[in-house]
């Protein structure tokens, strides 16, 4: 794993704690090496992984669709900039550009993205891993719903275990780095597609 994606809110919310986790998670990435790929954008939480990040010289890519570009106002210090037509082609360039995805805190944007790229894995589109970092417990009630979903068939279990949660970034990164994709299910042949 050489590039992750972080997906996360362009707004910073209420708890500091989640906001310093954010910086943090920049700074751990730089330090690892491993390429930050998200948003562009200098707001929010997305701001403070870039900020953390840019301060341990690390690598941030930004990929930000041409109509956010002046509302989210993009990040200075990015290493590269992609601006794109629309939010799909942002999502397919981040997926492309990165070895794995991480989810920290944010709203409905962060949830489509999330539900996008653990769908297209359940598909077999993609073998790459999806932390999600539960940071003060933010995940604990959409986990609770996932576990529902198993419970009434809907879920298989083997979707659900294939997203790595944690509370902690370095147990997440950890076991996004050891991740051992499924193997692509027999009934899909992505090639169709």
């Amino acid at each position: 794993m050489k590039s992750v994606a972080v997906f996360c809110g362009s707004s910073e919310g209420n708890d500091q704690r989640i906001i310093d986790t954010a910086y943090k998670l920049g700074q751990i990435l730089a330090c690892e090496g491993l390429s930050l790929v998200y948003g562009a954008a200098k707001i929010g939480l997305m701001g403070q992984v870039a900020r953390g990040a840019i301060e341990k010289d690390g690598k941030i890519i930004g990929v930000i669709p041409d109509f956010l570009q002046n509302k989210e106002i993009v990040s200075d210090g990015l290493s590269e900039l992609i601006i794109t037509k629309n939010m799909h082609d942002r999502k397919v360039i981040m997926y492309d550009r990165s070895d794995g995805f991480l989810i920290i805190p944010g709203g409905f944007g962060t949830m489509d993205e999330l539900f996008e790229i653990a769908t297209w894995g359940q598909l077999g589109l993609h073998t790459k891993p999806i932390g999600i970092l539960n940071v003060q417990g933010y995940y604990d009630n959409m986990i609770s719903q996932f576990k529902v979903m198993v419970h009434h068939g809907i879920l298989k279990q083997e979707n659900l275990d294939a997203l790595l949660v944690d509370r902690d970034i370095d147990k997440l990164l950890n076991k996004m780095k050891n991740f051992i994709p499924r193997p692509q299910p027999k009934w899909l042949d992505k090639d169709r597609l």
